[in-house]
């Protein structure tokens, strides 16, 4: 039984690709390097301290509560979240192994690209000679690791949230390579074979890219892609040769006919759901809004999406060294055609490209599929989903073809066509000498560009303070870049450069909570905050719109420092003038959760004044805003920490009453995490034991 991924070579052949293998792998893992020494980033700090949400997971309860837990997509990627374990077991950890393991990934991933394009260039590309079997598997290794080496990929492979994206990229590739066994399979007459391939390649594999990340939904669609551009090829006795349909009288084989309604029947109804989805997406965007979060509506964000779109393929065909990273924020959205003005040539653009690839299929199939299969693959992420405008690691999955036609001219291998002056009746060419030679300096010279350019880019990602600065520069106008740069400069001993920088940003975007935290901070730590930059604070607090997790961050840490301030002025009347600041914003009033974490960090800072009554007035407020144990079993921990167990047992006693309006999450992982914890007795099992605790305190304070 040969293995699902084997091509027919001659042994020296296989022993070259071999060796090329090893120097590509060797090559992709030192540029890299650097970059393992990095520190954690933005989305980390959201997605993995569920490493120790419930303690260490290193017995099967906790193993199965974290792997439940995850919030993001329906699914909450459990295989994602999965992976991290081989990293780490508890939280905080070392981002060296995360890292790492993501590097491992890149590598397989880069292997499997290798692969599918060297099958690929099998069924599509007509061989009768070995040299010419040696040049579609050289072009498909070349092709593999132009991806591999482009600096625009270090985005994905240091940002080590995005192990999400690199596993649906792993499913998806090979999930392809099984269909393409499915394929060969079911044209050499092997029905139960082939259906048993491609039913593991387009479901199988694409229920595991799903649980990886929602991207993986995308595989069947992309196979329908491939199929219907590379691989529009004439089938003669059951076999793909490589050659256009002759004439348009041409009827299939039987076997051709089968596997075609296969193809349709496993990949058919995926895609339909697919389109359905992101149409629904967009009629609920319509009628009901986008959330508050969103400074702008889907229209303007289709909008804006080509334009996104244009600048990744700049960065993918004009690869940089050092592009504005993660912190894309200040990308404005479009509110017209010609706002900014860029907006139409964008649209225009992009349609041009794909009726283009669209019109040319038959004539460049494997240009044409390139860039079908780019687009296709940005249809989740680029288009009615409300999700953020630009991130550069949405290219990780599109851009695996897309180099796949340079690497074939470079090994001269045709691309289909008429037959040129120079060309057999197949298409091949007998390249000169010379013309080999320069080919292969060409090669050799782009790859050494590609891995100086990830090297380079790697050692940034390595070297969390020049990061930091150079992404502020490149992002002038971005609140986040500016934030990131100012905590490097504060951690690195010089607060008013820090200050410097977001009075800047600041003074042209006054409602930035984050840059007018920051700069509390950056003041704090030079020694003294001055009235205006309190009344900057206030009132970014008061008209900003969603902050995520900052406030209650940043509220914790200002709380507990209030009775040894590190500067006078951050007294816990400023604090609660803040925080009643923030309470008066309509956009954060509006949000359950966010209205939670603000009552609770009042009722912390009345704690730290020793108002107990206030406290628990302030945290039965709160609980009722969203009743959830896990809330409820802290603030009591925080009442019994403070030394009001009596109060802590009345919360308990409060939650115990309300927890009937507990609300049940709906269809997806959070329904199957709470179905987890009924099925351990979780909850009545640390209400029994935070209550033990309490009244064991409560005993003693009576004692004293």
């Amino acid at each position: 039984m040969r293995p699902f991924f084997y091509v027919p070579m001659q042994r020296k052949t296989i022993t070259a690709l071999i060796f090329l293998t090893v120097i590509g792998i060797a090559c992709c893992a030192l540029a890299y390097w650097p970059g393992l020494h990095g520190a954690f980033l933005f989305d980390d700090y959201v997605n993995l301290p569920a490493l120790g949400a419930s303690g260490p997971v290193i017995h099967w309860s906790t193993f199965w509560q974290y792997i439940t837990s995850g919030q993001a997509d329906p699914t909450g990627r459990p295989l994602a979240l999965l992976s991290f374990l081989f990293d780490a077991h508890d939280w905080p950890a070392a981002p060296f192994p995360f890292k790492r393991t993501n590097l491992l990934l890149h590598l397989f991933n880069g292997a499997l690209l290798a692969l599918l394009l060297i099958r690929l260039g099998k069924f599509a590309i007509p061989a009768t000679t070995p040299n010419q079997r040696e040049r579609i598997a050289l072009a498909g290794m070349l092709g593999a690791m132009l991806w591999m080496l482009h600096p625009l990929m270090v985005s994905t492979t240091l940002y080590i949230v995005q192990r999400e994206a690199m596993l649906a990229t792993s499913f998806t590739l090979l999930g392809l390579l099984l269909w393409l066994k499915g394929r060969q399979s079911l044209l050499n007459g092997r029905s139960l074979h082939g259906w048993t391939w491609m039913t593991a390649g387009l479901w199988g594999c694409t229920l595991l890219g799903i649980l990886s990340k929602a991207n993986g939904l995308l595989l069947p669609a992309l196979a329908l892609v491939i199929e219907h551009t590379i691989l529009r090829t004439l089938i003669t006795n059951g076999r793909s040769i490589g050659t256009p349909t002759p004439h348009k009288n041409w009827k299939p084989e039987p076997n051709l006919r089968a596997y075609r309604k296969t193809l349709w029947l496993l990949a058919g109804p995926p895609a339909l759901f697919l389109a359905i989805y992101l149409l629904r997406a967009g009629y609920l965007s319509i009628v009901y809004g986008i959330s508050g979060v969103r400074p702008w509506t889907l229209g303007e964000r289709l909008l804006t999406e080509p334009r996104v779109l244009i600048d990744y393929l700049r960065l993918l065909w004009l690869p940089h060294p050092f592009t504005p990273g993660l912190f894309n924020d200040h990308v404005a959205a479009s509110t017209g055609l010609f706002n900014p003005v860029s907006t139409l040539p964008a649209i225009l653009a992009i349609a041009a490209l794909i009726a283009g690839a669209i019109a040319l299929r038959k004539r460049w199939p494997m240009l044409a599929g390139a860039v079908l299969f780019y687009f296709a693959a940005q249809s989740m992420e680029s288009s009615t989903l409300a999700l953020e405008l630009y991130f550069e690691h949405r290219n990780y999955l599109p851009a695996v073809l897309m180099f796949w036609p340079l690497a074939l001219w470079l090994c001269d291998v045709p691309q289909y066509g008429l037959p040129g002056p120079h060309q057999a009746d197949d298409g091949w060419t007998v390249p000169s000498r010379s013309r080999i030679a320069m080919k292969a300096l060409l090669s050799v010279t782009i790859l050494g560009t590609l891995v100086a350019m990830t090297h380079a880019r790697a050692s940034l990602w390595g070297n969390s303070r020049d990061q930091a600065l150079l992404w502020a520069k490149l992002n002038p106008d971005s609140p986040r870049a500016q934030a990131y740069a100012a905590m490097s400069e504060v951690a690195s001993g010089h607060p008013e450069r820090a200050a410097e920088r977001l009075l800047r940003l600041l003074a042209r975007q006054p409602d930035e909570v984050q840059l007018a935290l920051n700069l509390l901070s950056a003041r704090c730590a030079m020694g003294h905050i001055d009235p205006s930059t309190l009344q900057a604070a206030a009132r970014a607090l008061h008209t900003s719109r969603d902050t995520g997790s900052l406030l209650a961050s940043w509220f914790g840490r200002a709380i507990s420092q209030t009775h040894h301030p590190e500067c006078p002025e951050l007294s816990a009347q400023a604090v609660s003038s803040l925080l009643g600041a923030a309470l008066t914003n309509p956009n954060l009033a509006s949000q359950a959760g966010r209205r939670q974490d603000l009552i609770s960090l009042r009722g912390q800072l009345a704690l730290t004044e020793g108002e107990g009554d206030k406290a628990l007035t302030d945290f039965n407020l709160a609980l009722v805003q969203q009743v959830r144990p896990t809330i409820a079993f802290q603030q009591a921990a925080l009442l019994g920490s403070a030394g009001y167990p009596d109060l802590a047992l009345q919360h308990l006693d409060y939650y115990e009453s309300i927890k009937d309006q507990e609300t049940e999450p709906g269809f997806g992982m959070p329904a199957v995490h709470q179905w987890v914890l009924r099925r351990q007795n979780y909850w009545p099992t640390e209400l029994v034991r935070l209550r033990h605790t309490l009244n064991a305190d409560l005993e003693a304070k009576q004692h004293r």
